[in-house]
């Protein structure tokens, strides 16, 4: 697959407040519940997501590179969105859950920096939000994203680990699969997970109904 230099569309969908996740990963499987909710907002679905695609069948990508050392990352690029980010490493809430960044850094990632660093074996686990009350955050618009289209990470060490997607995914939240969701695939591959909130706005609950879940591995250094 031909990656697009121009970026895809964010989607139709009015900004929401709230930013919600269910997220992962402390020992064997440690996953939570919401993040955070916002003050609360305007209630819309956010189309992009829910037009992800899964894995379609006859897209053609390259072959896995064996891991790297570990690195911890430091930026983010995913040309074919035009994202360009800054990470930083985040822990886990008082609820057991990944804590993204604050919403005055909306347009920060978060790593997961007790688990797999970006380019290791292993899953490593990116979030964001997708919006704030006024305006959109990184990952507004990261459904949009496909197979074949990539994800650079520039490291401490000074080295791009450069993944390929393989999969985009939204995961309702009321069936929810941590292993399916942000699992390692394959025994033995470097993959990256970016992960932010999706599907639609639920006032009651102040959340969002789903994940919006893409994955990559590891076919590039530099």
């Amino acid at each position: 697959m031909t990656v697009s230099s121009a970026p895809h569309p964010a989607g139709h969908g009015r900004l929401l407040t709230g930013v919600a996740w269910a997220l992962l990963l402390l020992g064997l499987w440690l996953w939570g519940k919401d993040i955070t909710a916002g003050p609360g907002g305007l209630s819309a679905p956010t189309t992009g997501d829910v037009a992800a695609v899964g894995r379609p069948l006859g897209v053609p990508l390259p072959p896995a590179r064996p891991p790297m050392a570990p690195a911890a990352p430091e930026r983010v690029e995913l040309p074919s969105l035009g994202i360009t980010a800054p990470v930083t490493p985040r822990g886990l809430d008082d609820a057991g859950a990944i804590d993204p960044p604050p919403y005055e850094q909306a347009h920060t990632v978060g790593w997961f920096g007790d688990g797999t660093k970006p380019g290791a074996d292993g899953a490593a686990l990116f979030v964001g939000h997708v919006d704030t009350e006024t305006r959109p955050a990184v990952f507004y618009g990261l459904s949009s994203a496909r197979p074949g289209e990539r994800i650079e990470v520039t490291r401490a060490d000074g080295s791009v680990a450069r993944f390929t997607i393989d999969d985009v995914r939204v995961f309702d939240r009321d069936e929810f699969d941590p292993k399916k969701a942000y699992g390692q695939r394959e025994p033995g591959r470097a993959e990256l997970r970016l992960i932010t909130c999706g599907g639609t706005f639920d006032r009651a609950s102040g959340t969002y109904t789903a994940n919006v879940v893409v994955s990559a591995y590891l076919t590039g250094a530099g």
